[in-house]
C-alpha cells in the first residue's frame, strides 16, 4: 500500500480533477446552481487533503502513527458524503448527507490538530 502522504496528496489531486471538470462543466451548461458542493470539494478535497498530506510527508513519526491511515480514510469518506449530501441538500432531496458529511469533516479536522499537537510540525519535531 502506498505512503499516508502519498494517499493524502493522491486524492487531493484526483478530487481537484474532478472539481475542475465540473467546474468546467457548470461553465458550459451555464448552471452553477451547484457551486457550492464545487467548492466543497475543491476545498476540503484539494485544500484540506493536500495540507494533510504534506504535513504527513514532512512529520514521518505522524504518518507512521496508528491514526494516521484511519485519518485518511475518515477525511476522503467525509469529502464524498459531504459533497453528496450538499448536492442533495441543493436539489431539495434532504440534507441529512450533508449534516454527516460536515460531523465527519470536524471529526478528521479534530484527528489532523491531535496529531499536530502530538507529533508537531516537521522531521525533527
Amino acid at each position: 500500500m502506498k505512503s499516508v502522504p502519498t494517499m493524502f496528496l493522491a486524492t487531493a489531486a484526483f478530487f481537484v480533477l474532478l472539481g475542475m471538470i465540473w467546474g468546467i462543466q457548470m461553465s458550459a451548461t451555464g448552471d452553477h446552481s451547484l457551486s457550492p458542493a464545487h467548492g466543497h470539494l475543491n476545498l476540503v478535497g484539494f485544500v484540506t487533503m493536500s495540507i494533510m498530506g504534506i504535513f504527513y510527508a514532512l512529520t514521518p513519526a505522524a504518518a507512521a502513527s496508528k491514526w494516521a491511515r484511519p485519518h485518511y480514510f475518515l477525511t476522503v469518506g467525509s469529502v464524498v458524503i459531504l459533497v453528496l449530501g450538499i448536492v442533495m441538500a441543493l436539489t431539495e432531496n434532504g440534507d441529512v448527507l450533508a449534516k454527516i458529511g460536515s460531523v465527519l469533516a470536524v471529526l478528521s479536522i479534530s484527528i489532523f490538530l491531535a496529531m499536530i499537537l502530538k507529533f508537531g510540525f516537521g522531521e525533527n519535531a
